[in-house]
């Protein structure tokens, strides 16, 4: 005879696993993942990876020189740029060319082995990067150019196609890229220090009066544990995202103290529920043993509360400073300031050297602190 509880079982598992399946069937229809686009849309990437992936660190000191050729997307929208008879010179075939079409850029009359940076001089004055190459030993470079829609001529004023050349001499020494990137995650780390150690100040007395085991006694005492559940529950429920935009929006964008702000309250809920669910499971043995030798409330918790929570307490703070980094980042985006806002506005000018150089230095300190804490953490516990 089968066993009622064991078929209810089966059942039971049947339907779980029928819902798993059903979620998963439905996740994959409403995101429409597509790998055949990815693998065939890859090569896009080609004009952006191997900028991302060779940051300016360290440059020489060099003789640089520039020249411009006016290119009109479409063609007839503007006058084409013409090229000198001699001497340095760009030339471009054909001079003109419809969005979307590719065209052949050569240029003569260089150094030799002179380094080469391509770009796009936009109608409004922006650059856009294209690519970097090398002149060979006559001074001369070829370079297949795509004309991009973001160029075309605007109110008749036709992009131009711009070459910076230079000769490096002399030693290496830090680019401007990477003093400003180091300047950019110092205040990140400060931003993340400050709104650390700011929330902690905050959250370490709502966490007591949101430990059950501390206020949850009498009627006002679950008022008070009620009302502070709700609201570290409220505030957890904004994303960083969410409060940074709206203090960037008060403060100005890019302004570090946005950042800050958010991450305050961002960092006051967080801590100030991993604290109360500190308190709460703290041994009962000796607050009971000071409550029998008739101390008072206040003295149950400096006596009994707090010793068993202070490396708990000094554990969650140090990790929340390294998740504080690198939330700072990302923050960063829309206007919170720092590196995460350098980053936004090199992607934005297309400059992806710059924008390597930033990411090199997040995933660097992110990893060093993240080390640091792990194993401050791992002497306090």
């Amino acid at each position: 005879m089968t066993n009622p509880s064991r078929v209810l079982r089966v059942l039971l598992w049947l339907a779980v696993s029928s819902a798993i399946i059903a979620a998963f069937i439905l996740s994959v229809k409403v995101t429409q993942p597509d790998f055949v686009k990815l693998v065939v849309a890859a090569p896009k990437a080609r004009q952006i990876l191997p900028q991302l992936f060779s940051p300016e660190l360290f440059v020489r000191q060099a003789i640089t020189s520039t020249m411009s050729l006016a290119f009109p997307i479409p063609c007839g929208s503007a006058a084409a740029g013409q090229p000198p008879e001699s001497g340095p010179r760009l030339i471009a075939e054909p001079p003109c060319a419809n969005a979307g079409e590719t065209f052949r850029l050569r240029g003569e009359g260089f150094p030799p082995n002179a380094g080469v940076k391509l770009s796009w001089r936009l109608p409004d004055q922006r650059a856009l990067s294209i690519k970097r190459t090398v002149t060979n030993e006559n001074g001369v470079f070829e370079q297949e150019v795509q004309a991009r829609p973001i160029a075309a001529t605007k109110d008749g004023i036709p992009s131009a196609l711009e070459i910076e050349t230079s000769l490096p001499e002399g030693a290496l020494r830090p680019s401007p890229t990477l003093t400003d990137v180091v300047n950019a995650m110092f205040v990140t780390i400060f931003m993340a220090l400050l709104a650390t150690t700011f929330g902690t100040i905050i959250a370490i007395p709502l966490s007591f009066l949101a430990a059950r085991n501390i206020t949850h006694r009498g009627l006002l005492g679950k008022i008070v544990y009620y009302i502070t559940r709700s609201f570290l529950n409220i505030i957890r429920s904004y994303e960083p995202l969410v409060m940074a935009t709206i203090f960037a929006l008060i403060v100005g964008f890019g302004n570090p103290f946005a950042g800050v702000l958010a991450l305050v309250i961002v960092t006051t809920a967080s801590l100030g529920k991993m604290f109360s669910e500190s308190v709460e499971s703290i041994d009962p043995g000796p607050i009971e043993a000071i409550t029998a030798t008739g101390a008072n409330r206040a003295q149950v918790i400096l006596y009994g509360v707090v010793p068993q929570i202070i490396p708990d307490f000094l554990s969650f703070t140090i990790y929340h400073w390294d998740i504080n980094v690198r939330i700072s980042t990302i923050i960063g985006f829309v206007g919170g300031g720092g590196i995460g806002y350098f980053l936004s506005q090199a992607i934005n000018a297309f400059q992806y050297s710059k924008a390597g150089a930033a990411l090199l230095a997040i995933i660097l300190v992110v990893w060093a602190l993240d080390f640091l804490s792990a194993e401050a953490r791992k002497r306090l516990t």
